[in-house]
C-alpha cells in the first residue's frame, strides 16, 4: 500500500504523525542528544529489525542513554499492527528526555543512478560507530554536494580518504575487485553493508583516497532505504558503467538474501 497516512507511536500512544507531540525541553531537540534507526518496511514487515535494535542500543550505550528495550519492542508492534500491510519505512528514536518514538513513513523516492561529490570531512572519534541524532554535520554535506550540481555527498577525510556518503555507504569496482571502505576507518558498521558483505563474495574492505575510487569502473551507493543505488559519476566524472556488472551482482544478491531472511520471519 502506497500513500499511507503517517502514524507515529510516543510511548505507546498511537496516532497520526503529524499530531503526534513530545515535551519541548529535551535535549533530543535542544542538543541533538539520542539515537535512531531506519528500518525498511515490506507489507509491514520490518527488514533485519533485530540488527537495527541492537545497533540503537549499542549507540545508546555510547551516549550513556538509557532506554526500555522491551517497551519499544511491543510499540513497535503495536504501530505496525495499527499500520497495516503498507510498503514503506520505521523510524525509531530514544531521546535524552526519555522519549521512545517509533514512526510508520513513505520511503524516499531514489532514481536507478545518483551523482555524488566529494566533500571534507572531520569525524568525531567519540561519536565513531553511533547512529545519534546529532546528524546537521551529514545533512549540510548533502546540501554542499547539491550546491555542486550532485544528488549526494562522498565525505572525505581530510588526508584524502573515503569515508562513505551522509546516509549510505559506498562501494565500488577497481582493479577487477570490489571495495568498500573498512569499519576501522571511521564509518558506520551499516546493516545493508553487512548483508551485502556476507552475500558478495570478495568484497575487499581498506582504505583508499579519493582519486583511487574515482578511477573505479562503477561504484554503488548501499543503505536501508536505497538498498543498492548505482552511481553515474563522482565530482563530475562520468564512471564508465552505471550500472555496471558489480553493481548488478550486488542488486540480485541482496534482493535475494532479503527475501530470504523475510520469508523465514514469518
Amino acid at each position: 500500500m502506497s500513500g499511507f497516512t503517517e502514524l507515529a507511536s510516543v510511548d505507546g500512544r498511537i496516532g497520526p504523525t503529524a499530531e503526534a507531540v513530545i515535551g519541548l525541553k529535551d535535549d533530543g531537540l535542544y542538543r541533538g542528544d539520542g539515537a535512531f534507526e531506519v528500518i525498511r518496511l515490506y507489507d509491514r514487515r520490518p527488514f533485519a529489525l533485530d540488527d537495527h535494535i541492537a545497533r540503537l542500543e549499542r549507540s545508546s550505550a555510547s551516549l550513556r542513554l538509557e532506554f526500555d528495550r522491551m517497551a519499544l519492542r511491543a510499540e513497535i508492534a503495536a504501530l505496525l499492527e495499527e499500520a497495516g500491510p503498507i510498503d514503506g519505512q520505521l523510524r525509531l528514536i530514544v531521546t535524552r528526555g526519555g522519549r521512545r518514538i517509533a514512526a510508520t513513513e513513505s520511503v524516499p523516492v531514489h532514481a536507478e543512478t545518483t551523482t555524488v561529490a566529494s566533500v571534507t570531512y572531520q569525524t568525531t572519534i567519540v561519536l565513531n560507530g553511533v547512529k545519534s541524532l546529532s546528524y546537521g554535520a551529514n545533512m549540510l554535506a548533502t546540501r554542499m554536494a547539491k550546491e555542486q550540481g550532485a544528488d549526494e555527498a562522498l565525505l572525505v577525510r581530510p588526508d584524502r580518504i573515503v569515508l562513505e556518503p551522509p546516509t549510505s555507504s559506498i562501494f565500488w569496482v577497481a582493479e577487477g575487485t570490489l571495495r568498500t571502505t573498512a569499519i576501522a576507518e571511521g564509518v558506520l558498521a551499516s546493516i545493508t553493508r553487512d548483508r551485502l558483505l556476507k552475500a558478495v563474495p570478495g568484497i575487499e574492505e581498506g582504505a583508499w583516497t579519493l582519486d583511487q575510487v574515482k578511477s573505479g569502473s562503477e561504484a554503488f551507493l548501499a543503505s536501508t532505504t536505497r538498498e543498492v543505488q548505482a552511481v553515474a559519476s563522482i565530482d563530475g566524472v562520468a564512471l564508465p558503467e552505471a550500472p555496471g556488472p558489480r553493481t548488478r551482482e550486488a542488486q540480485e544478491a541482496f534482493t535475494a538474501l532479503r527475501d530470504r531472511e523475510l520469508a523465514a520471519a514469518n
